[in-house]
């Protein structure tokens, strides 16, 4: 079991509307703010989707490379961008995510039903994402939504090799309408399947709304690690709605401490994913 947590934050997302949760930062200077509260309470990863000047999803090009530089510039956090996008991004601007120079990347391993949307991902999309991350260096996370995701993620690994930096990170998605329930059968059935990916693969666990709590705490009980954010939930408990993200940070952390797995420093969890030093 590993001895530490990963905390990842994922702060934004693609789906939720500023007007209907006023506290999600949408702004450059929201994220900074966010990403230095969250890294002085515990988190190693940010997990970064932007927005535009009305706040809605965007895959810019100069948006996304001004706020890996300024996020690298403020803290020493592991800058991961989604290269999911919101659900009616085209393929192209998805790949385009990684001309931006993050540390990491997510990939996520298959198409799946995501609400009322579908969520696509063709296998030729994986290859081409999952390759151009290894020639650039970038570590992907690969998201997994159902269990058929890591079936494909073997034979991924089987065809095209480890990822840039050697090592096997996954993130299980769970409570996605389309996509595996968040509950402790299902993580326990997403984490015996691991046994047929590398050796020493790790897993982050994301609970999507009500399933925050319950993912949290059988993700730590199996030795897994955590990732937190108002991009998977705005409901901090029934009836309350989330301040910001530091409440989530800050709970996730609590029950790390409690699990006796202290959150990683940026160090170690450069170390775990195999993710270079931060230039300075």
């Amino acid at each position: 079991m590993t001895t530490g947590t990963l905390i990842t934050v994922a702060p934004t997302g693609a789906e939720s509307a500023k007007a209907e949760v006023p506290a999600l930062p949408v702004t450059l200077d929201e994220l900074l703010l966010t990403a230095k509260e969250c890294e002085a309470l515990g988190a190693a990863v940010i997990h970064v989707h932007l927005r535009d000047d009305e706040a809605q999803p965007t895959l810019d090009q100069g948006r996304l490379r001004e706020a890996v530089a300024a996020l690298k510039e403020s803290t020493d956090l592991i800058v991961q961008l989604s290269s999911g996008g919101a659900v009616t991004d085209p393929e192209a601007d998805r790949l385009a995510v990684l001309d931006a120079g993050p540390d990491m990347a997510s990939c996520t391993m298959g198409t799946l039903n995501f609400g009322d949307d579908v969520f696509l991902n063709r296998w030729e999309f994986i290859v081409d994402l999952h390759t151009r991350m290894q020639e650039r260096g970038i570590v992907p996370e690969y998201e997994i939504f159902d269990l058929g995701h890591l079936t494909a993620l073997q034979r991924l690994l089987g065809k095209y090799g480890l990822p840039a930096g050697g090592h096997v990170h996954v993130d299980f998605v769970m409570g996605v309408p389309g996509g595996m329930p968040g509950t402790t059968s299902a993580l326990v059935a997403a984490h015996q399947a691991l046994r047929d990916l590398p050796e020493g693969t790790t897993f982050s666990a994301t609970g999507v709304g009500r399933s925050t709590i319950p993912v949290m705490l059988a993700s730590l009980s199996a030795g897994g690690h955590l990732r937190v954010g108002m991009e998977d939930t705005v409901t901090y408990a029934k009836g309350r709605s989330v301040e910001s993200n530091m409440q989530l940070v800050a709970r996730a952390v609590g029950f790390a401490q409690l699990a006796q797995r202290p959150p990683l420093t940026t160090a170690e969890a450069r170390g775990l994913l195999g993710v270079p030093a931060a230039a300075r």
